[in-house]
């Protein structure tokens, strides 16, 4: 049964070895495919595969793996929610925190992610409405943790950085919640509160742990490369590498989310925010790390357009990666050619 890549769906079964047209060996006969292995084809240029007949048996819900995922990670996901409440609150009270409860809650979410590689349908499923802060938070530690892992550090590392990612924003535990909540801009002396944050943090983290690199990156992760950050403007030289990693997962986590000041951004369009953004703002190892292993990740996901037509998308375009290819129910629309066309949300 020989099947476009496009109308392939989690479940299929391949009858032969796929190569691309170089030669290269991409996936086994026999391979049951997953969304990333549907996505993997896509990437390499490969249109048409053959399939073993599809049963009955066969799932045509295309977010029954996306569910099967969601509920594996879950658990861990409401725990780490519930360790940062936990952690916020007896900062707020004491000062400090125990730190015994920052490994209790985020090893076992980062043990999780390993065998989650679609990081999109993750950042989707868990892009909830309730407590900001926390969300964050344990975004911007499972996102760390990701670039970390895709920049080469050891699993050691990826991990340390991570949890420096979840404990970024303890120092927020100590701003007053009609400024963090705050629906309107604010004023110059909210924000210079507001922007103490990050001392607050890595007083917290430094009279809590015995770990000086994990307060610097909450005292760091608003530096910029230009200079042009808080709390000590300092440049790209004088900040800590993990800093660099936790500020690109900071701004990533914070423009894709609702909140009350601000609406979420679609995803694709934030990561070309982040490459404008890699050219004196944001470090750009990690931010270029980041958007390399992302792009993937898009491949097979449901768009809504800005026409009002869905579809898929099942190519990233060379010349444009922020502007795929899409496939309609009647067309092909190249969004890096039709610049009145965008896409509007992405969906699971």
């Amino acid at each position: 049964m020989r099947v476009h890549v496009t109308d392939l769906i989690p479940g299929d079964q391949i009858q032969h070895d796929a190569y691309n047209d170089k030669g290269v060996h991409v996936l086994q006969e026999g391979t049951t495919l997953r969304s990333e292995d549907i996505s993997k084809l896509s990437q390499h240029g490969i249109d048409y595969v053959e399939i073993k007949p599809r049963t009955l048996s066969l799932s045509l819900d295309p977010l029954s793996e996306i569910s099967d995922s969601f509920n594996k990670v879950k658990p861990q996901f409401n725990l780490a929610f519930d360790g940062c409440s936990t952690l916020f609150t007896e900062a707020s009270q004491t000062g400090k925190f125990n730190q015994s409860v920052v490994d209790d809650v985020f090893k076992p979410l980062v043990g999780s992610l390993d065998v989650h590689t679609d990081v999109v349908s993750l950042l989707l499923l868990f892009n909830g409405k309730d407590d900001y802060t926390y969300r964050h938070s344990i975004q911007v530690g499972m996102l760390s943790y990701y670039i970390a892992d895709w920049m080469g550090y050891s699993k050691k590392e990826a991990y340390e950085i991570g949890k420096a990612g979840y404990l970024h924003d303890i120092g927020k535990c100590k701003i007053s919640r009609d400024i963090l909540d705050k629906p309107g801009k604010l004023t110059t002396e909210e924000f210079e509160e507001v922007k103490l944050h990050t001392v607050y943090g890595y007083e917290m983290i430094s009279d809590s742990m015995n770990d000086k690199i994990t307060a610097m990156v909450a005292l760091q992760h608003h530096e910029r490369d230009d200079g042009s950050g808080y709390p000590r403007a300092l440049r790209e030289e004088q900040i800590h590498p993990y800093a660099h990693i936790c500020a690109v997962a900071d701004v990533y986590s914070a423009m894709t989310t609702n909140r009350v000041y601000q609406s979420k951004q679609q995803l694709l369009t934030v990561l070309r925010e982040l490459y404008s953004l890699s050219f004196g703002k944001l470090n750009g190892k990690p931010t270029h790390a980041f958007i390399q292993q992302m792009l993937p990740n898009f491949i097979g996901k449901k768009v809504l357009l800005t026409t009002g037509e869905s579809g898929i998308i099942v190519m990233n375009h060379p010349s444009d990666y922020f502007r795929p290819l899409v496939k309609t129910d009647d067309r092909f629309i190249d969004l890096s050619k039709e610049y009145h066309t965008s896409i509007q949300e992405i969906l699971l």
